[in-house]
């Protein structure tokens, strides 16, 4: 009887057809790179160093993206898709007013603590620009124009104070990413953020942003 396959390295048994194979393979190094990507850094991240993590050959990584260049734009992908799913819901069932944009900077919050590495990498692209920025920012645009169209609705109705809303949208987005990816600047430096220092972090940038976009309302 034929010996069982095993994905090449690694010891571990693989059932299934080869597209299964293939895209378990592809999932495993996917995800090997954002994490690395998102927390070493692009630059710092080698092929050789991924592929060893992962007990595969830096051939095989190759196989399925032929350049690191290549890998990063399947990550971006990838990490922008996870990204849609995580605030789809929040998007469509958080309600009205205030308590929308409270639901989302909640779910960043959420994504920080259980994925820093997936706010990492956005934050890591972002550093990069270029191809990469302009990928990231094409792939979140179904997303972006949502928020966008619903801030504006917002405003239509008198609950969010008139302005811009692409240019609120970008403030808004800067400060909850840059308070959010704190966690991983944190961890960076070899200091643990506790839950509570997170929730207060997370309470104080909800009573900013409050007061910067919602419109109080009319004294009688």
């Amino acid at each position: 009887m034929a010996a069982p396959l095993t994905l090449a390295g690694t010891g571990s048994l693989v059932s299934g057809s080869r597209a299964e194979r293939t895209r378990e393979t592809e999932n495993r190094i996917l995800g090997a790179a954002l994490d690395s990507f998102g927390t070493a850094g692009y630059d710092a991240t080698s092929l050789d160093a991924l592929a060893a993590g992962l007990g595969l050959s830096k051939q095989a990584i190759l196989y399925h993206w032929p350049s690191k260049a290549v890998l990063l734009d399947a990550v971006i992908d990838r990490a922008c898709l996870d990204l849609i799913v995580a605030f789809d819901g929040v998007l469509t069932d958080a309600g009205s007013g205030w308590e929308r944009v409270e639901a989302v900077v909640r779910a960043v919050f959420r994504v920080a603590m259980r994925r820093p590495e997936l706010l990492g990498f956005i934050r890591e692209v972002s550093r990069l620009g270029g191809d990469a920025s302009a990928r990231i920012i094409t792939d979140l645009e179904p997303f972006v124009a949502r928020a966008r169209g619903y801030l504006a609705r917002e405003m239509d109705a008198g609950r969010i104070r008139r302005c811009d809303p692409g240019l609120l949208f970008v403030s808004a987005y800067s400060t909850v990413l840059g308070a959010a990816t704190e966690v991983e600047v944190l961890r960076a430096v070899g200091v643990e953020p506790t839950l509570r220092s997170t929730v207060v972090r997370r309470r104080e940038l909800l009573s900013f942003l409050r007061a910067a976009m919602v419109t109080e309302p009319a004294v009688p």
